[in-house]
Parts: structure tokens; C-alpha cells; sequence
């Protein structure tokens, strides 16, 4: 069995990144509920119990049978800790003030293997509203801060760790460290998942899964379907079909420009040309949902025609990444809809196909990695996340093929010149909306009356959470002038200061 650490989710907002600052030692780790515990096995080398925003005084708190580990070392963070610590006796109590934020430790025992390069004094992040006060006889406090004296523990002659600070964020100085000395150390991996690896094994099994059957793969010029494709192509070559399908909703040229880039890169791929048929689909729609419902059904009905032309298939590939696997077994269950996703959930079952995707154990920033490692051009890879609806959410209201062209010109001048300024890598994600709003303008001596145009530029690590970004007045004062002399129908531009939460990145 491959070696791995299993990071039981009981509910925290930084449990992804407890696995993404594991996977940055090179050591593969997957996210479970607690209530959904898989089948131990010799490759699980350590179990991290995350955090909560439950407290273990409460009835009905998430539990787990810590016996069930055996000899597998433990490490608790905050809730975590807490649950290690009430279920072997100790007391948990309210924090008298809640410690949330910066904090220092004031006492570390570098004898214990888990604090080693962790410093006197080092910065560490709190968030939590109980606190553990008491511990057995049997374990050892190992770290401590002026206002928590039990900031760290270990359960004497056991392999088992608590830490009521949080390790994987970055205000946690040396946490880092701590994690490595964990994984490392004291589970014993031996850091060998590589992004090289990782397409090696990965290339192999696909092999042996596909055979000799035919697989096909819808794909959209982004990140994920590209380097799932490339490692289905690397495993079954000409029998993967790809299709590649224009919705009349992408950005200026991206129908020609992505088509071309595939065909560059040897895959096998068809584009379809559907932009009557959505815009049909659309018409008279302005409610966001509807437009994305009627979106995602035109594709599936588009895939799935161009999918019977051909024979045999027998594989639907899909460019499903980590993030998604987390959400669907999620301890809440499946997330209320804040919005519809428009992708091709519903054509394994229509087209009885089953399903091959080799990026789902992977987050974004891996995929990006492992892209590199199959030389995939960069201009691909470092592409900004663009929603699969399109432009049909970035026109707000009704969607007619003319603000399609007003919308594609001006966001063509603002991503161009994100690019020609070195601005395009230094932002999460950009582009430009088009609002249902006119605005009075003056252009020569006549008098205006024309549609307005927002502009959007967010840095985020992975769109959960979003700053907007402090683009320079003078950029911006540029792409207003060039966007209000250039595009036809617009005269007014104004820039999104909006952060997530509680807005969206999107505007739908």
C-alpha cells in the first residue's frame, strides 16, 4: 500500500489546508469525515484530527474512537486536541476571554520530536473558544503560551499529539516545521509523492483501467480538463475524442486560439460550433439560475450528439479535481446551491458511460504542477479560472448576441493589457462584466446614453476567499479610455472593490 496520512475532517475551514501543507512535504494524505473513517491499512502512516467549530462539551459533538489507530501516531489540532484530551479524562472549558489571533509560545520542551525547530517564543495562530485546563498524569505539556497553559501535549509512552494552535496557516510562523516534524519524523514517510511520480503511476494505471477502449472527454481550454486529457492521451493516445464545444459565450478568439493550442499539442479534438443553439436556449432568460440551467442543459444535449458520432465509447473523462471529491462527502452533506455549476454532472448517467478522472486526488495548485511536469504551455497552465457558463453570467440579464460582442471587446482590452502591464499573474482571476444599466455620457458634443461596464480583478489562493485587487489607478485610468473609445455602446467603466465573502467573485 501506498504510504499516506488520513486527515479526519470534523468540520474546520482550514481542514484543505492541513492537506495542502502535507502534500507540500511530498507526502500524500486524503480528507475524511470523521463519521466516514475508511478501512485502515498498513500505507496510513499517521491520522491528523482537525479542528471544529463544535465544542466537545456539547451533546452530540463529533466523536471518534481514538483506540481504532492502534499504534498510528495522532496528532490533534484545536478540536482536535480537545477531544484527545476530554475523552482521556481532562477537562475542557470555556476560554475566559476567547483567544483568537496571534500568539506567542512562551514554553517549548524540545524534547519531544515534535517541537524540534520550533522556537522559544515563535508566533502561533489561535482560533478557538474552549481551552483545554487540565490533562492526566500521563501526558506531558510540551508547549505553552502566557494566557494558555496547555498549548501542546503528548500522552506518555504513545504517539499521540495534541496543539491547540493551527499549524497550517501562515500566522503560525514555524508551523511548517511542526508538520514535518509530524509527517516526517514521527510517522516515518518517506516523501516520495512527486508531481514526476504522481503522472508516472498515474499514466500506468490509466493504462491498465482504459485498455484498449475509447474515452470521450469534453474540454474547455482551462487547467483541468487540459491536464486530465494530456494524461489520458499519454495512457491511450488516438482513442481518447475530444470535443471541444463553443457556446457563443467565450472570450474574444478563445474558440480558434484553444483549438489551436490542442491540436499543437497532439490531442485528438473536435470543435463544435453551437453558438446559434444557446443563444436560442437563452432567449428571454434573465435570472441567473435559469441562464446557467439552460446553459448546462444545451451542453449536455450538444456533448451527447456529438458523443454518438462516435462508436464504441465506452469512457467519459472528466477533469474533477480534490476540492470537488472533499465537497460531495462534506460532514454537512452536499453544500446548499449558492449557484448551479455548469458542467457534464449528468451525462455518465444519460449516455451510460463510466467515469476515468485522474485529476480527483489532486488540488489546483498540483494540477498546475503536474501539468508543468507534462510540458503543457504555460500560457495554459497560468490561465485565469473562467466560469463554465462563460460570459453568459458576466451579461447581467438577458443575453443577445450583441452584448456578447460588446462584452468580448472590452474584456479582450482589459485582459490584454493585464498581460502587456505583467498584471495578469499577479491577480487570481479577472474580467470584465457587463451591467443592465445606462448611464448619460458625453462623447464630442453629443449626448450619450450607453451601457456600463465593470471590471473585476480578485487574488485568492482557491476562490473559497477573495481580496480584490489594488490595481493602479493609472492601469485602470488606461483600459477606461481605450474600452470607452474603442468599444462601441459603452461610456462608462467602473472598478468591483468588493471582496468574497461576502460578495462573489462572479457577479451570478
Amino acid at each position: 500500500m501506498a504510504e499516506q496520512i488520513l486527515i479526519l475532517d470534523f468540520g474546520s475551514q482550514f481542514t484543505q489546508l492541513i492537506a495542502r501543507r502535507v502534500r507540500e512535504l511530498n507526502v500524500y494524505c486524503e480528507i475524511h469525515p470523521f463519521n466516514h473513517i475508511p478501512t485502515l491499512h498498513s500505507g496510513i502512516k499517521g491520522v491528523i484530527l482537525s479542528g471544529s467549530p463544535c465544542s466537545v462539551r456539547e451533546a452530540g459533538a463529533p466523536d471518534v474512537d481514538l483506540a481504532q489507530f492502534g499504534d498510528i501516531p495522532v496528532l490533534g489540532v484545536c478540536y482536535g486536541a480537545q477531544l484527545i484530551a476530554h475523552k482521556s479524562g481532562g477537562q475542557v472549558a470555556p476560554s475566559q476571554t476567547r483567544e483568537y489571533g496571534r500568539a506567542k509560545l512562551s514554553v517549548v520542551d524540545h524534547h519531544h520530536e515534535l517541537l524540534k525547530e520550533v522556537s522559544l517564543d515563535s508566533q502561533v495562530w489561535m482560533s478557538h473558544a474552549d481551552t483545554i485546563t487540565s490533562v492526566p498524569d500521563s501526558f506531558d505539556i510540551t508547549a505553552s503560551t502566557a494566557s494558555v497553559k496547555i498549548a501542546a501535549f503528548k500522552v506518555r509512552d504513545k504517539k499521540i499529539h495534541g496543539i491547540q494552535f493551527h499549524p497550517e496557516v501562515t500566522h503560525t510562523l514555524e508551523g511548517k516545521n511542526l508538520l514535518r516534524n509530524f509527517v516526517v519524523h514521527i510517522c516515518g514517510c518517506a516523501q516520495e509523492w512527486t508531481p514526476d511520480q504522481f503522472v508516472e503511476t498515474t499514466i500506468a494505471d490509466l493504462k491498465n483501467k482504459l485498455g484498449n477502449d475509447k474515452v470521450v472527454m469534453a474540454l474547455s481550454g482551462g487547467v483541468d480538463s487540459t491536464v486530465a486529457a494530456t494524461l489520458i492521451h499519454k495512457a491511450i493516445g488516438k482513442n481518447l475524442y475530444c470535443i471541444f464545444v463553443d457556446n457563443g459565450l467565450l472570450r474574444k478568439g478563445e474558440f480558434e486560439q484553444v483549438l489551436a493550442s490542442y491540436e499543437g499539442m497532439g490531442l485528438n479534438v473536435k470543435g463544435v460550433d453551437s453558438k446559434q443553439k444557446f443563444y436560442t436556449a437563452l432567449h428571454g432568460l434573465s435570472d441567473p439560475e435559469a441562464k446557467r440551467k439552460a446553459i448546462g442543459k444545451t451542453f449536455i444535449d450538444v456533448f451527447d450528439e456529438e458523443s454518438h458520432k462516435i462508436t464504441d465509447v465506452k469512457w467519459l473523462g472528466q477533469g474533477t479535481i480534490y476540492p470537488d471529491v472533499i465537497e460531495s462527502v462534506s460532514i454537512k452533506g452536499p453544500s446548499a446551491t449558492i449557484k448551479s455549476h455548469h458542467n457534464v454532472g449528468g451525462l455518465p448517467e444519460k449516455m451510460k458511460l463510466k467515469v476515468v478522472e485522474p485529476l480527483n486526488t489532486l488540488f489546483k495548485d498540483e494540477v498546475r504542477l503536474v501539468g508543468k511536469t507534462l510540458h503543457i504551455d504555460p500560457l495554459i497552465l497560468g490561465r485565469h479560472p473562467f466560469p463554465g457558463p462563460g460570459l453568459g453570467i458576466r451579461i447581467l440579464g438577458e443575453i443577445i448576441p450583441d452584448k456578447v460582442k460588446v462584452l468580448q471587446a472590452a474584456d479582450h482590452i482589459y485582459i490584454s493589457a493585464l498581460r502587456k502591464h505583467n498584471l495578469y499573474e499577479k491577480v487570481w482571476q479577472a474580467g470584465a462584466i457587463l451591467l443592465p444599466v445606462y448611464s448619460v455620457g458625453v462623447m464630442g458634443d453629443e449626448r450619450t446614453y450607453e451601457q456600463v461596464v465593470a471590471l473585476r480583478a480578485v487574488i485568492s489562493v482557491d476562490g473559497m476567499t477573495a481580496d480584490w485587487a489594488h490595481l493602479p489607478h493609472e492601469f485602470l485610468s488606461e483600459v477606461s479610455s481605450e474600452i470607452i473609445n474603442k468599444v462601441k455602446g459603452v461610456n462608462r467603466v467602473v472598478y468591483d472593490i468588493s471582496s468574497k465573502p461576502p460578495a462573489t467573485i462572479e457577479w451570478e
